[in-house]
């Protein structure tokens, strides 16, 4: 009877082991994207590390800009994948993400974040605007690639 129930207890803790690793094995690792939210998944293919990475956005009559830097003030991988979230209340419409316009700028180096995203023009390398006909509830992948010398490029995924 007592072998039976270690057999039973070893088998059950053996399968919530397996069930909690496929759960880790499928996670992707990615944030999951709320009803109220455009998730930018942006992978850096840069040939250096950047300081910080500013976001402007424009949709119809809702504009406004953030950006992402570390914590740390360490630079940005030149292949780190950021996040970037815009939220249903940055918009006066929300049928305004239909005609989404974002257009990244790099900063070469790290600086104290301000409020007006501005930085010392030698350090500041804007992007060309790219569209988007975007929903809330999903997320839109982006790349970033080039170099100081010959300039940055954002490319949305089909």
């Amino acid at each position: 009877m007592r072998l039976k129930k270690a057999l039973t207890v070893m088998l059950s803790v053996f399968f919530c082991a397996a069930a909690l690793s496929a759960c880790s094995l499928s996670d992707t690792g990615t944030p999951e994207v709320a009803d109220d939210e455009i998730e930018l998944q942006i992978q850096l293919d840069t040939r250096e590390d950047i300081g910080m990475l500013v976001v402007h956005y424009d949709a119809n009559d809702s504009a406004g800009s953030g950006g992402v830097a570390n914590a740390d003030r360490s630079p940005l991988r030149h292949d780190e994948l950021l996040f970037y979230t815009l939220y249903r209340q940055d918009f006066n419409h929300p049928s305004d993400v239909r005609n989404l316009s974002i257009q990244f700028v790099v900063i070469t180096e790290y600086f104290e974040p301000n409020l007006e995203n501005r930085y010392p023009t030698a350090y500041t390398k804007p992007l060309e605007a790219i569209s988007l006909s975007a929903n809330f509830g999903e997320s839109y992948s982006i790349t970033i690639s080039g170099d100081q010398t010959n300039g940055y490029r954002a490319i949305l995924a089909q």
